[in-house]
């Protein structure tokens, strides 16, 4: 494992999964930021999303919410900057992921991880970025061969 924990930005679909599935890789994600092997970031507006979504679809599940975001120590970025949001905007036309791309640029991550396949994964757009975007078994890959 490298010396500095690497920094996984969380899109809303990520946490959603994490909050749904206690065996899936989103959860260990949390998991392996409970244990300070990584370190998870979101922005403001993904956890006020994820909240909406969870009111509407499993009001019940906001508490274990709660507890997996103070277990796994969540970091909150800073709100992105104009430029950024511009820059986040040329990239990506659909507004929603155009906002959770600006909000990941800002938060200056190791990896923005979502299970969006339209906007985030496998976009050729966003290859210039200065971090990899990929599912959550894709930064679990990568952790895994960086400790070999």
């Amino acid at each position: 494992m490298p010396l500095k924990s690497p920094k996984i930005f969380l899109d809303t679909s990520v946490i959603i999964a994490a909050v749904m599935s206690p065996t899936g890789g989103a959860r260990l994600l949390f998991h392996l930021s409970h244990a300070e092997s990584i370190r998870l970031v979101v922005g403001k507006g993904i956890l006020q999303e994820t909240e909406e979504v969870l009111l509407r679809k499993a009001p019940h599940l906001l508490g274990l919410l709660a507890q997996l975001l103070d277990e796994a120590n969540i970091e909150v970025g800073k709100a992105p900057t104009s430029k950024q949001l511009g820059q986040a905007k040329s990239l990506i036309e659909y507004t929603p992921d155009a906002n959770v791309l600006a909000q990941a640029i800002s938060a200056k991550p190791d990896w923005l991880v979502s299970h969006d396949k339209e906007h985030f994964v496998g976009n050729e757009a966003l290859n210039d970025l200065p971090f990899n975007i990929g599912t959550p078994g894709d930064v679990i890959a990568w952790l895994r061969s960086q400790t070999e």
